[in-house]
């Protein structure tokens, strides 16, 4: 992804690729410190794991900038709550993915499980990954969870099953349950299927190339370059919200 995004920025007449880091026993070619980083640029695009993520914004607020746009997932409640305080000081965009597509995605789904009751319509969000994904479900996943719960009226937490084996016993009413896959080369491929006796719907999103992420992680930093200090998702950059 750093590479993605490398090259759609150095395609953008209007923006300067002004540094790129990496953690510290990394390597690489045209590699600056962290520090020298964060004094160069205006906004940091981070798709790197949560803890380093939330080390980041640490940081970031902590010096007073630059804003930050995060693409990690697999958060840990502390390490949400390091990330929320640190947007009290600087602007922050954290979306688990950064799709147009996906994030239209989501409305759908929020609105679908708003109109169709739970007593009739049991919730399944599937998803698959390439075989280094660290965290399951994913960042996306979760998203569609929480936009499936929040159209039902409940948290995402009292409804969520994540692991089914051996002799489950029948399913609970308004459970949300999750399916993961892991292997090859996988980009990403999210499903969410509203499953009745007598008809299946499904919505589903593919995605084809990294790029698609790239772009929508530059254009949110375009985005939240100059805003106030606060916590953004992609719905706020596409004006869904």
């Amino acid at each position: 992804m750093g590479q993605a995004v490398a090259r759609v920025v150095e395609a953008e007449p209007a923006l300067v690729l002004a540094a790129r880091f990496d953690r510290p026993d990394a390597g690489g070619e045209g590699l600056v410190s962290q520090d020298e980083a964060l004094r160069a640029c205006d906004v940091v695009i981070d798709f790197t794991r949560a803890e380093a993520s939330a080390a980041l914004a640490a940081h970031c607020a902590a010096r007073g900038g630059p804003a930050l746009v995060i693409g990690s997932t697999g958060f840990e409640d502390a390490q949400l709550a390091a990330v929320r305080e640190a947007a009290a000081r600087i602007p922050i965009v954290r979306a688990g993915n950064f799709s147009l597509g996906l994030n239209m995605l989501i409305g759908l789904v929020r609105r679908t499980a708003a109109a169709l009751p739970a007593s009739d319509w049991d919730i399944e969000v599937t998803e698959a990954h390439h075989r280094r994904k660290v965290d399951a479900p994913s960042g996306t996943a979760l998203m569609l969870g929480e936009a499936a719960a929040e159209g039902r009226g409940v948290g995402l937490g009292q409804v969520a099953r994540r692991t089914r084996d051996g002799i489950t016993g029948e399913r609970s009413e308004g459970e949300i349950g999750f399916s993961v896959i892991r292997g090859g080369g996988i980009v990403g491929e999210h499903s969410v299927i509203f499953a009745a006796e007598e008809e299946i719907l499904t919505i589903s999103h593919s995605a084809r190339d990294r790029a698609l992420f790239a772009r929508g992680a530059v254009a949110a930093a375009r985005w939240v370059a100059g805003r106030p200090a606060g916590e953004y998702d992609m719905q706020d950059v596409l004006g869904l919200t």
